[in-house]
C-alpha cells in the first residue's frame, strides 16, 4: 500500500501500489467544480493517470488551476495540429502568440486562400475528434528513436532541440497515429475538450481557449490593431535574423554569430526609441506616459527615450510613478488579504496630480523616493524643476488609465505602451508565453534588487497577473505607440542568473511545481556570456551592470 496525505480531503488515504490518480479519485469521491486534469504529486504536476508508487502529498486540480489550464491549451494545440495533418496535409501549423483570449496561429504552404473556410473546415474536424474520444498517449522512447519518429515526420526543429539535450529517454505525444511533442502533460482524451473556437483573425487564425475565471465560455473577439501590429513587425524581425525558434538561437550560440544577432536586435530597439522621440517633437508633447505590466523593463524604456528626447534639445524630467504609492498600511489588499499593489488606489493621486500641475506651472517641487523595504516615501531633498525647453517623462503601470492624469489635459500627453512580449517560439507548434519572460526577468530583479527569494516572487506572481489583467491590459490601446521590449537572446542571457536562483525553492513549497517548469524551459537554451549584452540594454536592468542610474 502507497501511502498518502490528499490537500484537497485534507487527510490521510492509502492505496494500492500503481494506483492512478484517477482511481484514487474515484474511490475516495474526490471532486472539484470541473473535471480533475491532473494533481500536483509532491509538487511536481502530473497526469490523471499517473500511477502512485510511492508515498506522496497529492493536490488534485483542475481546468481554474494553471496546471490544468496549460494542460488544456497544450492539449488543443496538438488537436488543431491534427485537424491540420488530416485536411491540409502539406501546410505547415506555426502557433505563435496570445491575443484577443486566444492564440494566433500561421499555416505555411496552405493552398486554400479562403481561411473563413479553412477555419470553419479545421473547427468541425477538431469537434469530430473531440466526439470520437480518442485516447492521447504519452510514449517512451530511447532517444535515438524519437529523433528519427520528429525526423519523419519533418518536425526537425523538434529534433535538434532533443539532440542537443542529451538526455537517453524521450516522450512523443501520439494522437490517433499523429505524433508531436508539447512540453508538459496532455489531457488524456479528447473527450476532455469541451470548449474552444477557431476563426479568421488577420491573415492568420485565432484558436480561441476558454480562460481559468470562465471555462464554460469562449470570450468575444475583440481586434487589437497596434498590438497586433507589434507582434507582426517583431515575427518579421525574427525570421530576418533567422532565429524563430529556440533551436535557430542555439545554431547562431554554437557558430559564434550571437554576438551581431544581439547588436542588431538593440539597434532595432534604438531605431524605435529614435522615431517615437521624433514624433514627440512633431505633436509638441509636454508629458510622456510609460506603461507596461511588472517587468517589461519601464524604467529602462524612459532612460532610453530620455537620450534621444536630449538630442531634440529637450531636457528631459523623469518621474516614476512608483515613487508615489502611499504608506504600507494604507495599501488596499486584494481578496486574499495580500497587499494590492497593482491597483490604482495604491497610488497617492492627489500628491501624484499636485506634483504635476506645480511641476507644469514651473515650481521647484520635491518628489519623493519609495522605500520598499521599509514600506513608505521618503524625503531627501529630490528637487526638481522644469525648464522652458523640458518635457515630463514618466513611466508607471498605471500610465495609461486616464484617471492617472485626470487633472491634465490630453493633448499635451504622448502615450507609450511597453511589453515583453515573446517573438521566438520553442518551435513552431509551441510557443513561449510572454509572461513566462516577464516572470523571469522579475524573479531575478527581485533576488538581485528587492530582497525577494523566488519563492516569494513566485507566491505574489498570481495576484500580479490579477492585477495587470484588471489594470493595465484594458489600457493597452490607447497608447499613442507600443514598443516590444522582449530580446530574442535574453533568455540565453537570463539562464545562469535564474537557475541558481529557482534551485533554491524548495521541493516542500506548492511553488516547486512553477520552479521545476520554468528550469526544465531555460534547460533548451544555450547561455550566452553577458560581455555580449551591451551596458544600456534593457537586461541590464535585471541583471545589473548597466550605464544607467536606478
Amino acid at each position: 500500500m502507497v501511502s498518502i496525505y490528499c490537500k484537497n480531503k485534507k487527510k490521510k488515504l492509502s492505496a494500492e501500489y500503481g494506483t492512478t490518480l484517477r482511481e484514487l479519485a474515484e474511490n475516495e469521491g474526490i471532486t472539484l467544480e470541473y473535471p480533475l486534469l491532473g494533481a500536483l504529486v509532491n509538487n511536481k504536476v502530473r497526469s490523471i493517470d499517473y500511477r502512485l508508487h510511492k508515498p506522496a502529498v497529492i493536490t488534485f486540480f483542475d481546468i481554474t488551476s494553471t496546471y490544468g489550464h496549460d494542460m488544456y491549451c497544450r492539449t488543443l494545440y496538438f488537436l488543431l495540429y491534427k485537424a491540420v495533418k488530416d485536411l491540409y496535409p502539406k501546410a505547415v501549423l506555426k502557433v505563435l502568440h496570445s491575443i484577443s483570449g486566444g492564440k494566433y496561429c500561421d499555416l505555411e504552404n496552405l493552398q486554400e486562400t479562403r481561411l473563413d473556410e479553412v477555419a470553419n473546415k479545421l473547427k468541425e474536424r477538431m469537434q469530430q475528434l473531440v466526439n470520437k474520444k480518442i485516447p492521447i498517449e504519452r510514449i517512451e522512447l530511447l532517444t535515438e528513436e524519437a529523433l528519427e519518429l520528429f525526423r519523419q515526420n519533418e518536425l526537425t526543429d523538434k529534433s535538434e532541440i532533443f539532440r542537443n539535450r542529451k538526455r537517453i529517454f524521450t516522450y512523443i505525444h501520439r494522437l490517433d497515429g499523429t505524433i508531436n511533442y508539447y512540453y508538459g502533460f496532455l489531457l488524456p482524451s479528447t473527450s476532455c475538450i469541451t470548449h474552444f473556437g477557431l476563426e479568421r483573425y488577420e491573415n492568420g487564425l485565432l484558436l480561441k481557449l476558454p480562460s481559468r475565471k470562465k471555462p464554460d465560455a469562449i470570450s468575444k473577439t475583440y481586434h487589437l490593431p497596434k498590438l497586433f501590429g507589434v507582434y507582426k513587425r517583431h515575427k518579421q524581425w525574427v525570421e530576418a535574423l533567422g532565429v524563430p525558434t529556440v533551436n535557430d538561437l542555439n545554431k547562431k550560440i554554437i557558430n559564434g554569430e550571437v554576438a551581431n544577432v544581439i547588436l542588431i536586435t538593440e539597434a532595432l530597439h534604438e531605431k524605435e526609441w529614435v522615431n517615437i522621440a521624433d514624433e514627440i517633437h512633431e505633436q509638441k508633447k509636454k508629458i510622456v506616459l510609460i506603461s507596461g505590466p511588472s517587468s517589461s523593463g519601464k524604467t529602462t524604456s524612459c532612460k532610453r527615450l530620455s537620450i534621444q528626447l536630449t538630442l531634440l534639445g529637450y531636457d528631459p524630467v523623469q518621474i516614476s510613478v512608483d515613487d508615489f504609492f502611499v504608506e504600507r498600511e494604507m495599501t488596499p489588499k486584494d481578496e486574499q488579504g495580500n497587499y494590492d499593489f497593482e491597483t490604482l488606489e495604491a497610488i497617492d493621486l492627489k500628491l501624484f496630480n499636485e506634483t504635476l500641475a506645480r511641476l507644469l506651472k514651473g515650481e521647484e517641487v520635491e518628489c519623493p523616493t519609495f522605500n520598499f523595504a521599509l514600506g513608505k516615501k521618503e524625503w531627501n531633498r529630490k528637487n526638481i524643476q522644469m525648464k522652458k525647453n523640458s518635457i515630463l517623462v514618466i513611466e508607471g503601470i498605471h500610465c495609461l488609465n486616464p484617471k492617472l492624469t485626470s487633472q491634465i489635459e490630453d493633448a499635451v500627453k504622448y502615450k507609450i505602451f511597453v511589453s515583453a512580449l515573446t517573438s521566438i517560439s520553442i518551435d513552431k507548434q509551441n510557443p513561449i508565453p510572454t509572461t513566462d519572460n516577464r516572470l523571469i526577468r522579475r524573479i531575478i530583479r527581485d533576488y538581485n534588487y528587492r530582497g525577494y527569494s523566488a519563492l516569494e516572487t513566485l507566491r505574489r506572481w498570481q495576484s500580479v497577473r490579477n492585477g495587470e489583467e484588471k489594470n493595465i491590459f484594458p489600457y493597452q490601446e490607447n497608447a499613442d505607440v507600443m514598443v516590444n521590449t522582449a530580446l530574442i537572446c535574453e533568455f540565453g542571457v537570463f539562464k545562469r542568473y535564474a537557475i541558481p536562483i529557482l534551485l533554491e525553492v524548495p521541493e516542500t513549497e506548492i511553488e516547486y511545481a512553477e520552479a521545476t517548469r520554468l528550469l526544465k524551459f531555460l534547460s533548451f537554451f544555450r547561455s550566452i556570456p553577458e560581455e555580449y549584452v551591451p551596458g544600456t540594454s534593457i537586461l541590464r536592468e535585471f541583471v545589473g551592470g548597466s550605464k544607467f542610474n536606478y
